[in-house]
């Protein structure tokens, strides 16, 4: 099996949705398309991916450095033993000539085509991603279906709580049951009134989480835990920066609910900090990093085992992402839920048609690869790179 082209276009993400942080009225977002010389019922195997949501496109990284060491190198330094392409030796590939240190650069671009390189690997098996990944990574799925929440509760510049109980009560209405709801964006007695707000749709604590994007000083972030914890919510997400990993020890240390963090890591070693330095509890505790923006699948599955060597539970990875990417990387590792991001993100969020929200879980697609053929309007756009 081998890759003949790979090839990237920039998308504009087109929404207008605002965190603590920023809104995402600029957003990219990276297409690959890595064509393989694998035919299957007639048609070239070609594998797709997207750097998720959040980071901008990252095309000039690829099309400089990246796609040229790959295409450049010896068919068979990419395969494994059965003649597959191998995903970790073409981002070993890629990261060849790297000078250590500075990952953020390039762990996206990386990540987004190892990624497409898994959904071309598993088309020219003619099987699903999560069941390739389970086989590959021990997650064998011991669920009948894979728990998901909503990544919503964006901030409206007119009428926010009235909007706020719209959005929930439309998500309830399509099948969810827990959701996560932005914080830090106003100030604090505002956003406790959007939590009550929302508790009193949820019902639970439990099925209501908060996230902060990063955006929160630490003056800030201890004050929001104080007043946070009296919720007892399923968790406080990114309450600082994401890498201020002696900041998160000290809110860990105030803050006794379930805090979450990880999006925004992008290597081994800086999950390995956040284990080591940042008082990350792995008995409560949640990790989210993005598998596209973090060297790609393999790099993550090797993230979790880090995790589960320092006495965490693989339940407690909750991948960023709100993606049919995130979704196979999930259900096949047997991770404790995958996120959604409803009627946002244009055709970047959300999953293939077949797949139903019911109680608060998605069913598992028998679909090829990653799936993204079962989304049209996305795949449309995946189509171009390869007409």
């Amino acid at each position: 099996m081998r890759i003949i082209d790979i090839r990237e276009r920039a998308v504009p993400v087109r929404s207008a949705m605002r965190n603590a942080a920023f809104d995402f009225s600029e957003m990219t977002t990276s297409v690959v398309a890595v064509v393989t010389d694998v035919v299957r019922a007639g048609q070239k195997v070609i594998g797709y991916a997207f750097n998720s949501t959040g980071r901008y496109a990252c095309g000039a990284a690829m099309r400089e450095r990246f796609i040229p060491r790959v295409l450049r190198a010896n068919p068979e330094s990419l395969q494994d033993a059965q003649g597959l392409l191998d995903p970790a030796l073409v981002a070993a590939c890629m990261a060849t000539r790297e000078k250590p240190g500075g990952d953020a650069e390039r762990s996206v671009p990386i990540g987004t085509i190892e990624t497409a390189v898994w959904d071309a690997v598993a088309k020219s098996l003619e099987r699903p991603l999560w069941h390739v990944l389970a086989e590959r990574y021990g997650g064998a799925p011991g669920m009948e279906r894979v728990p998901v929440y909503v990544g919503g509760g964006w901030y409206q510049p007119h009428d926010d709580l009235a909007a706020l109980d719209r959005e929930i009560r439309g998500h309830l209405d399509a099948g969810y049951t827990h959701i996560k709801i932005k914080t830090g964006g106003v100030a604090l007695d505002e956003d406790c009134r959007r939590i009550e707000r929302a508790l009193k749709l949820v019902g639970d604590s439990k099925r209501l989480a908060v996230d902060a994007n990063g955006a929160l000083p630490l003056d800030r972030a201890t004050r929001y835990a104080k007043r946070l914890a009296g919720y007892d919510l399923r968790w406080f997400e990114e309450p600082c920066a994401p890498q201020a990993f002696g900041e998160f020890a000290a809110l860990a240390a105030i803050y006794a609910p379930p805090l979450a963090t990880g999006e925004n890591l992008f290597c081994a070693a800086d999950v390995t900090n956040l284990l080591q330095f940042g008082g990350f509890r792995v008995d409560r505790d949640v990790l989210q990093v993005d598998p596209p923006q973090a060297y790609g699948i393999a790099a993550f599955a090797g993230m979790v085992a880090t995790l589960e060597a320092h006495g965490g539970d693989r339940r407690r990875v909750f991948p960023h992402g709100g993606n049919m990417m995130s979704f196979a990387v999930t259900a096949g590792l047997g991770l404790g839920s995958c996120e959604a991001y409803p009627g946002v993100f244009g055709a970047f969020g959300g999953y293939a048609d077949t797949m139903t929200v019911i109680d608060g879980t998605l069913d598992w697609p028998d679909l090829p690869g990653i799936g993204f053929e079962r989304q049209p309007q996305l795949f449309a756009l995946m189509q171009e790179l390869s007409a």
